[in-house]
């Protein structure tokens, strides 16, 4: 098993999506990127912790690739706006890899680079990377969110059109 961790938003969509596809064994959403030691969702919802809403990604690399992950992360959400998806808007709502190797760092760099070299986006993609040091699992609340609350307004308005998207996009990398 391996782990990857991707900050595109709201956790909860993140988590999602990334539930969706072949290979990944665990999605916990949290936070990570900041200063505030063991915050709460109260906090970083202030944006001045320092914290990106995040996800940690657990999957066997045998069945799905980091860089199927990446793809995925690029067509998750938005990556050419900093500090915000949609409506969600703050530093915790930014675009942020947060690499556990050099090799993961060393992919994502180049797929950034790739990405801005060949205007795959009207505007740069402003996604941060930087070295995973800590997570913070959120508020057990919070996991899980989307399967546990289909019928909340902000699930029912925001993530089932982006998960529809995002199925169709990745339909042949999707758990039976």
């Amino acid at each position: 098993m391996d782990t990857a961790t991707f900050a595109t938003g709201c956790f909860w969509c993140t988590e999602a999506k990334f539930q969706q596809l072949k290979g990944v064994k665990k999605v916990v959403s949290g936070y990570a990127g900041g200063h505030v030691v063991k915050p709460t969702y109260k906090q970083v919802s202030t944006g001045t912790t320092g914290h990106a809403e995040a996800c940690n990604i657990v999957y066997d690399p045998s069945e799905i690739t980091y860089d199927d992950l990446l793809a995925a992360f690029f067509k998750a959400h938005d990556p050419t706006q900093l500090n915000r998806q949609g409506n969600d808007v703050g530093t915790q709502y930014r675009s942020a890899i947060f690499y556990h190797s050099a090799a993961q760092k060393q992919k994502a760099a180049y797929y950034i680079g790739k990405l801005n070299s060949e205007k795959v986006y009207k505007t740069k993609v402003v996604t941060q990377l930087n070295p995973f040091t800590v997570f913070y699992k959120a508020e057990d609340y919070h996991q899980n969110f989307y399967n546990q609350n289909p019928n909340q307004r902000y699930c029912k308005l925001v993530i089932q059109p982006e998960l529809a998207k995002f199925k169709q996009v990745f339909k042949d990398k999707l758990k039976p």
